[in-house]
């Protein structure tokens, strides 16, 4: 079963990245309830090894490209994010004093924050794209333009996916020209 969740999930993370066309230093957000990925309610279930499975599935593919993984928390820790220092330096975020734990913050944000190497929390980040396994609601840290994408995986075990990838906005009006590599 965890073998076919991290399929899963590396599967539509390679989609996600194929469509999204990141480059090394950008920020994918990732929101995951290991409960729902389980089949049940939002925090009742909460799972370190789903967690992993679903990590094991993302975190290898993101270091590859030299993309910053940003974890969301769960309501407990107020939808904190958990990324690498240098992100959150990137962005000039406020390190904020919190280390998630399975029921405060959630398995994978807990997950995340033993892996990175220098894992630091903050309250608010804007990705470049990113994925939700389980429908916790990921745009509040996406950059402003998020564009839904289509992926052939729609479930993560038992939990719905959803994705989005960022785009600058388009200014000027009728007698403006755009640059279509980024649309």
């Amino acid at each position: 079963m965890y073998e076919e969740i991290t399929r899963q999930t590396r599967e539509a993370v390679e989609e996600i990245l194929e469509q999204s066309r990141l480059r090394a230093g950008d920020i994918f957000v990732i929101g995951c309830s290991s409960s729902t990925v389980a089949g049940a309610s939002y925090g009742s279930a909460s799972s370190m090894e789903l967690a992993q499975a679903v990590f094991d599935g993302i975190y290898p593919l993101l270091q590859e490209k030299g993309i910053y993984p940003a974890a969301q928390c769960c309501e407990h820790l107020n939808r904190a994010i958990i990324t690498e220092a240098a992100a959150a330096e990137k962005q000039h975020r406020d390190i904020v004093n919190v280390v998630p734990q399975p029921k405060a913050g959630g398995s994978f944000a807990t997950i995340t924050y033993r892996t990175l190497k220098e894992p630091v929390a903050v309250e608010h980040i804007k990705a470049d794209a990113g994925i939700d396994i389980g429908g916790v609601l990921i745009g509040m840290h996406l950059k402003e333009v998020a564009v839904p994408l289509t992926i052939r995986v729609k479930k993560i075990g038992e939990a719905n996916v959803t994705s989005a990838r960022t785009r600058p906005k388009f200014i000027g009006g009728e007698r403006a020209h755009y640059n279509d590599d980024m649309k």
